[in-house]
């Protein structure tokens, strides 16, 4: 792949071999953060786990104390109650059976889905558009639950899901560079002290095999994580 003179002038502005204190590497991101819009910041860690196995799976949830940035639009499975509970929450869209027909129709203008227990067996149809788009909800995650309230207010403060792709590797959105070094280092600790709290038993060896901070436009820098595995 080919990248811009801008691209390659940003990759000779630090070591990109080196790895970086949490604090070192997002400031280098934050101040190479230079387009014309708020450029999203990224987390890509890589697991010594293999994703194949269920017993290594390392998934879940956690609220960023300064949330992504964006406020996330919520999808609410839910009859009877539920429904003026998730309405007068904040959800954007509350229903059953309707959503179903839309979704499988190419309605996907949501960020989370959040479902009652009763509503997951016909959720469950559901499952081949949701799945591959990390959209479906768990218990593990908070997201399959019967305090809608909570787990609304959760996401839009700014909850986040992280689990592992089929290479092994995490994938979170944890703010914007105008949140300045310091908050973004508070978010990404949210992230990286779970993750290694979920370490599962059946994981050997290393287990954080990398740790790259990026952001939209601009090259990954390496995170040092040895404070997080201590």
């Amino acid at each position: 792949m080919k990248h811009g003179k801008r691209y390659t002038d940003l990759l000779k502005s630090y070591d990109k071999e080196k790895s970086y204190e949490s604090n070192e590497a997002l400031k280098i991101v934050v101040d190479n953060a230079k387009a014309k819009f708020d450029e999203t910041i990224e987390l890509h860690l890589r697991l010594g786990v293999d994703s194949r196995h269920a017993e290594q799976q390392v998934r879940g949830a956690v609220v960023l104390p300064h949330g992504t940035g964006k406020t996330a639009r919520v999808l609410v499975f839910a009859k009877g109650d539920n429904v003026k509970l998730a309405e007068g929450a904040g959800a954007d869209y509350v229903g059953s059976d309707e959503f179903i027909e839309k979704i499988n129709s190419g309605f996907l203008d949501f960020d989370v889905v959040i479902a009652t227990p009763d509503m997951m067996p016909i959720i469950g149809r559901l499952g081949k558009i949701l799945g591959p788009k990390g959209l479906m909800p768990t218990p593990k995650a908070g997201t399959v639950t019967t305090d809608v309230v909570k787990a609304i207010k959760e996401a839009k403060a700014g909850k986040i899901e992280y689990r592992l792709d089929k290479t092994n590797i995490i994938h979170c959105l944890f703010g914007k560079a105008s949140f300045g070094a310091d908050k973004l280092v508070e978010n990404l600790d949210t992230i990286l002290e779970a993750v290694v709290k979920a370490k599962p038993a059946a994981s050997k060896g290393q287990y954080i095999k990398s740790c790259v901070v990026t952001s939209t436009m601009s090259p990954g820098v390496n995170v040092n994580t040895n404070k997080y595995l201590a």
